[in-house]
């Protein structure tokens, strides 16, 4: 029951209720169902007072559901900067795995979250880091993206992070490649002002 307080209190973004469970001696990695964790719920649901709760009493952010999401990883779909923050005195592993082999840079850079691409290139994560689809942050950012401002600047942070704009996807086609199949008139331009062929 306890457990089970601790967990909706979480899902719910009651902090009251989840460092009342936590006093009383419910699991901090107690899992629901999906074998999500209260700091998963927390974090998938941005409840950052919640997460930082559940952090000091020594929440695990690599903890995996079923679907292998885990606190951190789950940062990069949201693109919650406040929430990273939160995750990040727990000592996430950067290097740390989604269920399609990408790190949390990579799905940040898909769906457009400037501010949390910003922040994540400061921890150290590997920027050239390669999915299970043969993409990097930066292929994922032009492919999946429009080409759009917000996309414009997360090419410019990956460059200045020393991302390497001539890594190919599996067919050989580069991030300059697709930009240009895409009509990216703007990224095309960022990427060869970088060096890109």
């Amino acid at each position: 029951m306890l457990n089970e307080r601790l967990l909706a209190g979480a899902a719910r973004g009651d902090a009251v209720a989840v460092r009342d469970a936590l006093r009383a001696g419910a699991d901090v990695e107690a899992r629901d169902g999906q074998r999500r964790t209260a700091l998963l719920l927390a974090s998938a649901a941005d409840h950052v007072e919640v997460a930082e709760a559940l952090v000091a009493a020594g929440a695990n952010p690599d903890a995996p559901d079923f679907r292998r999401d885990t606190p951190w990883l789950v940062t990069g779909v949201t693109g919650s900067v406040a929430m990273l923050r939160a995750l990040l005195p727990a000592g996430p592993d950067l290097t740390a795995r989604n269920r399609y082999g990408g790190v949390s840079l990579i799905p940040a850079c898909e769906r457009g979250h400037v501010d949390y691409v910003r922040e994540v290139l400061k921890t150290g994560i590997e920027v050239d880091h390669v999915n299970d689809l043969g993409w990097t942050g930066l292929l994922e950012a032009v492919i999946l993206g429009d080409g759009g401002a917000p996309y414009q600047e997360i090419v410019r942070l990956l460059v200045a992070a020393g991302a390497d704009v001539n890594l190919a996807d599996r067919d050989g086609v580069t991030p300059l490649g697709h930009a240009v199949a895409k009509s990216q008139n703007e990224v095309a331009g960022l990427l060869r002002a970088a060096g890109a062929r």
